[in-house]
Protein backbone atom coordinates (compact mmCIF):
# COMPACT_ATOMS: atom_id res chain seq x y z
CA UNK A 1 0.00 0.00 0.00
CA UNK A 2 1.39 3.35 -1.37
CA UNK A 3 1.89 5.89 1.32
CA UNK A 4 -0.03 9.53 0.22
CA UNK A 5 2.87 12.37 0.40
CA UNK A 6 1.38 15.26 2.46
CA UNK A 7 4.09 17.71 1.86
CA UNK A 8 3.16 20.25 -0.75
CA UNK A 9 5.30 20.19 -4.04
CA UNK A 10 7.24 22.62 -4.74
CA UNK A 11 5.34 23.62 -7.78
CA UNK A 12 2.34 24.17 -5.81
CA UNK A 13 3.97 25.75 -2.75
CA UNK A 14 2.27 29.31 -1.50
CA UNK A 15 3.16 32.46 -3.51
CA UNK A 16 5.37 34.89 -1.67
CA UNK A 17 3.66 37.07 0.65
CA UNK A 18 5.69 40.27 -0.17
CA UNK A 19 5.76 39.94 -3.89
CA UNK A 20 1.44 39.04 -3.92
CA UNK A 21 0.99 42.08 -1.59
CA UNK A 22 3.66 44.34 -4.10
CA UNK A 23 1.44 42.97 -7.22
CA UNK A 24 -1.50 43.57 -5.51
CA UNK A 25 -1.02 46.68 -4.52
CA UNK A 26 -2.46 49.99 -6.42
CA UNK A 27 0.28 52.15 -7.60
CA UNK A 28 -0.55 55.83 -6.85
CA UNK A 29 -2.35 58.50 -9.38
CA UNK A 30 1.04 60.40 -9.48
CA UNK A 31 3.63 57.52 -10.04
CA UNK A 32 1.38 55.92 -13.52
CA UNK A 33 1.34 59.94 -14.28
CA UNK A 34 5.03 60.05 -14.34
CA UNK A 35 5.92 56.74 -15.02
CA UNK A 36 4.15 57.52 -18.97
CA UNK A 37 5.83 61.05 -18.74
CA UNK A 38 8.77 59.65 -18.81
CA UNK A 39 8.81 57.17 -21.77
CA UNK A 40 7.67 60.50 -23.91
CA UNK A 41 11.26 61.32 -25.39
CA UNK A 42 9.89 65.02 -26.41
CA UNK A 43 8.56 65.73 -23.17
CA UNK A 44 11.19 65.08 -20.88
CA UNK A 45 13.60 66.33 -23.82
CA UNK A 46 11.58 69.79 -22.88
CA UNK A 47 11.55 68.92 -18.94
CA UNK A 48 15.51 69.10 -19.60
CA UNK A 49 15.22 72.02 -21.76
CA UNK A 50 13.29 74.20 -19.15
CA UNK A 51 14.98 73.19 -15.90
CA UNK A 52 18.45 73.95 -17.94
CA UNK A 53 17.07 77.80 -18.08
CA UNK A 54 15.39 78.16 -15.35
CA UNK A 55 18.89 76.82 -13.48
CA UNK A 56 20.49 79.64 -16.10
CA UNK A 57 17.92 82.80 -14.90
CA UNK A 58 18.47 81.86 -11.15
CA UNK A 59 22.10 81.51 -11.04
CA UNK A 60 22.51 84.50 -13.72
CA UNK A 61 25.36 86.72 -11.97
CA UNK A 62 27.65 83.77 -11.15
CA UNK A 63 26.87 82.64 -14.88
CA UNK A 64 27.66 85.33 -17.05
CA UNK A 65 30.94 87.16 -17.58
CA UNK A 66 30.41 90.70 -17.47
CA UNK A 67 27.89 92.90 -16.53
CA UNK A 68 25.04 92.89 -18.91
CA UNK A 69 24.39 97.43 -19.07
CA UNK A 70 28.14 97.70 -19.27
CA UNK A 71 28.56 100.06 -22.16
CA UNK A 72 31.60 100.49 -23.98
CA UNK A 73 31.59 102.24 -27.26
CA UNK A 74 35.35 101.14 -28.47
CA UNK A 75 34.52 97.17 -28.22
CA UNK A 76 31.05 97.58 -30.03
CA UNK A 77 30.24 95.16 -32.30
CA UNK A 78 32.77 92.61 -31.75
CA UNK A 79 33.03 88.92 -32.55
CA UNK A 80 32.48 86.22 -31.02
CA UNK A 81 35.18 84.94 -29.07
CA UNK A 82 36.69 88.04 -29.39
CA UNK A 83 38.57 89.82 -25.75
CA UNK A 84 36.50 87.00 -24.04
CA UNK A 85 32.90 87.79 -25.60
CA UNK A 86 31.84 84.13 -25.79
CA UNK A 87 29.45 85.90 -28.51
CA UNK A 88 30.50 89.25 -29.05
CA UNK A 89 29.08 92.81 -28.36
CA UNK A 90 26.17 94.42 -29.50
CA UNK A 91 26.14 98.04 -30.97
CA UNK A 92 26.68 99.75 -27.39
CA UNK A 93 29.49 97.41 -26.51
CA UNK A 94 27.19 95.10 -24.21
CA UNK A 95 28.49 91.46 -23.61
CA UNK A 96 25.71 89.57 -25.83
CA UNK A 97 26.24 86.07 -23.77
CA UNK A 98 25.68 88.37 -20.48
CA UNK A 99 22.59 90.15 -21.89
CA UNK A 100 20.97 86.43 -22.82
CA UNK A 101 21.78 85.29 -19.54
CA UNK A 102 19.72 88.10 -17.78
CA UNK A 103 17.41 88.37 -20.13
CA UNK A 104 16.64 84.48 -19.17
CA UNK A 105 15.34 86.09 -15.93
CA UNK A 106 12.95 88.41 -17.32
CA UNK A 107 11.28 86.04 -20.14
CA UNK A 108 10.75 82.71 -17.74
CA UNK A 109 9.42 85.39 -14.97
CA UNK A 110 6.79 87.01 -17.04
CA UNK A 111 6.39 83.53 -18.59
CA UNK A 112 4.94 82.09 -15.22
CA UNK A 113 4.41 84.66 -13.60
CA UNK A 114 1.04 85.55 -16.00
CA UNK A 115 0.31 82.05 -16.61
CA UNK A 116 -0.05 81.06 -12.16
CA UNK A 117 -2.51 84.71 -12.80
CA UNK A 118 -4.75 84.12 -16.05
CA UNK A 119 -4.98 80.33 -14.40
CA UNK A 120 -6.08 81.82 -10.89
CA UNK A 121 -8.32 84.13 -12.60
CA UNK A 122 -10.02 81.65 -15.12
CA UNK A 123 -10.59 78.61 -12.37
CA UNK A 124 -12.25 80.92 -10.05
CA UNK A 125 -14.13 82.42 -13.21
CA UNK A 126 -14.63 78.73 -14.48
CA UNK A 127 -15.44 76.99 -11.27
CA UNK A 128 -18.42 79.40 -10.19
CA UNK A 129 -19.84 79.44 -13.49
CA UNK A 130 -20.07 76.08 -13.74
CA UNK A 131 -20.99 74.57 -10.18
CA UNK A 132 -23.79 77.09 -9.70
CA UNK A 133 -25.31 77.83 -13.35
CA UNK A 134 -28.45 79.75 -13.96
CA UNK A 135 -27.63 83.67 -14.17
CA UNK A 136 -24.58 83.47 -12.44
CA UNK A 137 -22.90 81.36 -15.41
CA UNK A 138 -24.82 83.22 -17.93
CA UNK A 139 -23.35 86.45 -16.71
CA UNK A 140 -19.81 84.72 -16.02
CA UNK A 141 -19.82 83.56 -19.62
CA UNK A 142 -21.13 86.67 -21.60
CA UNK A 143 -18.36 88.49 -20.07
CA UNK A 144 -16.21 85.82 -21.21
CA UNK A 145 -17.31 86.48 -25.09
CA UNK A 146 -17.12 90.11 -24.73
CA UNK A 147 -12.95 89.82 -23.61
CA UNK A 148 -13.03 86.98 -26.58
CA UNK A 149 -14.14 89.33 -29.32
CA UNK A 150 -11.75 92.22 -28.44
CA UNK A 151 -8.50 92.44 -30.00
CA UNK A 152 -6.31 91.59 -27.42
CA UNK A 153 -2.99 92.75 -28.74
CA UNK A 154 -4.43 96.23 -29.32
CA UNK A 155 -5.64 96.33 -25.78
CA UNK A 156 -2.14 95.67 -24.36
CA UNK A 157 -0.53 98.08 -26.28
CA UNK A 158 -3.04 100.75 -25.47
CA UNK A 159 -2.98 100.37 -21.84
CA UNK A 160 0.93 100.16 -21.95
CA UNK A 161 0.88 103.18 -24.24
CA UNK A 162 -1.29 104.65 -21.32
CA UNK A 163 0.01 103.54 -18.03
CA UNK A 164 3.28 103.36 -19.26
CA UNK A 165 5.97 99.86 -19.85
CA UNK A 166 6.19 98.69 -16.53
CA UNK A 167 7.28 95.55 -15.48
CA UNK A 168 4.16 95.22 -13.27
CA UNK A 169 2.04 96.56 -15.93
CA UNK A 170 2.65 94.04 -18.38
CA UNK A 171 1.90 91.17 -15.92
CA UNK A 172 -1.46 92.59 -14.84
CA UNK A 173 -2.87 93.01 -18.15
CA UNK A 174 -1.21 89.81 -19.82
CA UNK A 175 -2.95 88.00 -16.87
CA UNK A 176 -6.02 89.56 -17.19
CA UNK A 177 -6.44 89.48 -20.96
CA UNK A 178 -5.52 85.88 -20.68
CA UNK A 179 -7.59 83.96 -18.92
CA UNK A 180 -10.64 83.70 -20.66
CA UNK A 181 -9.61 79.75 -22.23
CA UNK A 182 -8.71 78.76 -18.93
CA UNK A 183 -12.06 80.03 -17.76
CA UNK A 184 -14.59 77.68 -20.34
CA UNK A 185 -12.40 74.70 -19.63
CA UNK A 186 -12.79 74.64 -16.36
CA UNK A 187 -16.79 75.63 -16.34
CA UNK A 188 -16.86 72.46 -18.87
CA UNK A 189 -15.35 69.70 -16.47
CA UNK A 190 -17.22 71.67 -13.81
CA UNK A 191 -20.64 70.71 -15.46
CA UNK A 192 -19.69 66.98 -15.46
CA UNK A 193 -18.34 67.30 -11.59
CA UNK A 194 -21.23 68.60 -10.37
CA UNK A 195 -23.53 65.63 -11.71
CA UNK A 196 -21.35 62.94 -9.96
CA UNK A 197 -22.58 61.19 -6.85
CA UNK A 198 -19.78 62.25 -4.28
CA UNK A 199 -21.25 65.78 -5.01
CA UNK A 200 -23.99 64.40 -3.69
CA UNK A 201 -22.76 62.46 -0.96
CA UNK A 202 -20.94 66.04 0.16
CA UNK A 203 -24.17 68.09 -0.02
CA UNK A 204 -26.13 65.25 1.77
CA UNK A 205 -23.42 65.50 5.01
CA UNK A 206 -23.93 69.32 4.85
CA UNK A 207 -20.50 70.86 2.96
CA UNK A 208 -20.91 73.92 1.68
CA UNK A 209 -20.73 75.01 -1.83
CA UNK A 210 -17.40 76.73 -1.51
CA UNK A 211 -16.08 73.35 0.69
CA UNK A 212 -17.41 71.58 -2.71
CA UNK A 213 -15.86 73.63 -4.95
CA UNK A 214 -12.13 74.11 -3.57
CA UNK A 215 -12.03 70.56 -1.65
CA UNK A 216 -13.49 68.15 -4.51
CA UNK A 217 -13.78 69.49 -7.97
CA UNK A 218 -10.99 71.58 -8.22
CA UNK A 219 -9.00 69.01 -6.78
CA UNK A 220 -10.71 66.51 -9.75
CA UNK A 221 -10.24 69.20 -12.67
CA UNK A 222 -6.86 69.77 -12.19
CA UNK A 223 -4.92 68.02 -14.71
CA UNK A 224 -6.44 69.80 -17.46
CA UNK A 225 -5.78 73.29 -15.59
CA UNK A 226 -1.74 71.84 -14.91
CA UNK A 227 -2.03 71.00 -19.12
CA UNK A 228 -3.55 74.57 -20.21
CA UNK A 229 -1.27 76.35 -17.52
CA UNK A 230 2.30 74.77 -19.55
CA UNK A 231 0.66 76.16 -22.81
CA UNK A 232 0.16 79.24 -21.04
CA UNK A 233 3.61 80.11 -20.20
CA UNK A 234 4.95 79.79 -23.74
CA UNK A 235 2.51 82.12 -25.05
CA UNK A 236 3.12 84.79 -22.27
CA UNK A 237 6.41 84.25 -23.17
CA UNK A 238 5.76 85.18 -27.08
CA UNK A 239 3.10 88.02 -25.96
CA UNK A 240 5.96 89.52 -23.69
CA UNK A 241 8.60 89.30 -26.62
CA UNK A 242 5.91 90.81 -29.47
CA UNK A 243 5.45 93.75 -27.17
CA UNK A 244 9.36 94.39 -26.05
CA UNK A 245 9.85 94.21 -30.04
CA UNK A 246 7.29 97.22 -30.51
CA UNK A 247 9.04 98.71 -27.61
CA UNK A 248 6.02 98.74 -25.11
CA UNK A 249 7.63 95.85 -22.73
CA UNK A 250 10.68 95.74 -20.65
CA UNK A 251 12.46 98.95 -20.72
CA UNK A 252 16.30 99.53 -19.45
CA UNK A 253 17.89 98.85 -17.91
CA UNK A 254 16.03 95.91 -17.25
CA UNK A 255 16.48 93.52 -20.56
CA UNK A 256 14.36 90.31 -21.90
CA UNK A 257 14.98 88.27 -25.36
CA UNK A 258 12.35 90.59 -26.94
CA UNK A 259 14.09 93.70 -25.95
CA UNK A 260 17.51 92.67 -27.32
CA UNK A 261 15.21 91.55 -30.26
CA UNK A 262 13.71 95.18 -30.97
CA UNK A 263 17.33 96.26 -30.59
CA UNK A 264 18.77 93.98 -33.18
CA UNK A 265 16.21 94.92 -35.73
CA UNK A 266 18.21 98.50 -36.54
CA UNK A 267 21.52 96.50 -37.11
CA UNK A 268 20.65 93.70 -39.27
CA UNK A 269 23.11 94.07 -41.94
CA UNK A 270 25.96 94.69 -39.80
CA UNK A 271 25.67 91.52 -37.57
CA UNK A 272 22.64 89.05 -37.93
CA UNK A 273 23.41 86.77 -35.23
CA UNK A 274 21.96 90.23 -32.59
CA UNK A 275 18.55 88.69 -33.66
CA UNK A 276 19.67 85.13 -33.91
CA UNK A 277 21.05 84.70 -30.62
CA UNK A 278 17.53 86.10 -28.69
CA UNK A 279 14.94 84.55 -31.31
CA UNK A 280 16.83 80.83 -30.55
CA UNK A 281 16.46 81.33 -27.20
CA UNK A 282 12.63 82.09 -27.38
CA UNK A 283 12.06 79.16 -29.62
CA UNK A 284 13.99 76.63 -27.38
CA UNK A 285 12.17 77.43 -24.44
CA UNK A 286 8.41 77.85 -26.28
CA UNK A 287 8.97 74.65 -27.96
CA UNK A 288 10.25 72.83 -24.64
CA UNK A 289 7.38 74.28 -22.72
CA UNK A 290 4.66 72.68 -25.56
CA UNK A 291 6.00 69.56 -25.19
CA UNK A 292 6.07 69.59 -21.59
CA UNK A 293 2.19 70.06 -22.09
CA UNK A 294 2.09 67.65 -24.55
CA UNK A 295 4.08 65.19 -22.45
CA UNK A 296 1.23 65.99 -19.46
CA UNK A 297 -1.91 65.79 -21.86
CA UNK A 298 -0.87 61.92 -23.04
CA UNK A 299 0.52 60.96 -19.42
CA UNK A 300 -3.01 62.24 -18.07
CA UNK A 301 -5.17 60.30 -21.42
CA UNK A 302 -6.10 56.83 -19.98
CA UNK A 303 -6.25 55.34 -23.74
CA UNK A 304 -2.50 56.79 -24.14
CA UNK A 305 -0.47 53.27 -23.50
CA UNK A 306 3.05 53.26 -21.89
CA UNK A 307 5.59 51.87 -24.00
CA UNK A 308 7.87 49.17 -21.85
CA UNK A 309 11.21 48.24 -23.30
CA UNK A 310 11.44 44.33 -23.70
CA UNK A 311 14.15 44.15 -21.23
CA UNK A 312 11.54 45.77 -18.28
CA UNK A 313 9.11 42.85 -20.00
CA UNK A 314 11.35 40.21 -19.17
CA UNK A 315 11.99 40.96 -15.67
CA UNK A 316 8.45 41.55 -15.12
CA UNK A 317 7.95 37.84 -16.39
CA UNK A 318 10.41 35.88 -13.98
CA UNK A 319 9.43 37.88 -10.87
CA UNK A 320 5.76 36.67 -12.03
CA UNK A 321 6.88 33.39 -12.10
CA UNK A 322 9.29 33.74 -8.70
CA UNK A 323 6.14 34.22 -7.36
CA UNK A 324 4.19 31.62 -8.77
CA UNK A 325 6.40 28.85 -8.09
Amino acid sequence: MTELNLEPSLGHSQPDTAASKTADRPQSTWLVFWRKFSHNKFAMAGLVILVFFIIVAILAKMIAPFDPTHIDLLSANLRAGTDGHILGTDELGRDIFSRLVFSSQISLVVGFAVAVAAVFIGSIVGAVSGYFGGIIDTIFMRIVDVMNSLPLLFINILVLSIFGSKFEYMILILSLTGWMGVARLVRGVFLQLREMQYVEAAKAIGVSSWGIIFRHLLRNASFPIIVNATLMVGSAILSESALSFLGLGIQAPLTSWGVMLSNAQEFMLVDPMLAVYPGLCILIVVLAVNFIGDGIRDALDPRHKVMISRRRLDKWREDYYKSEI
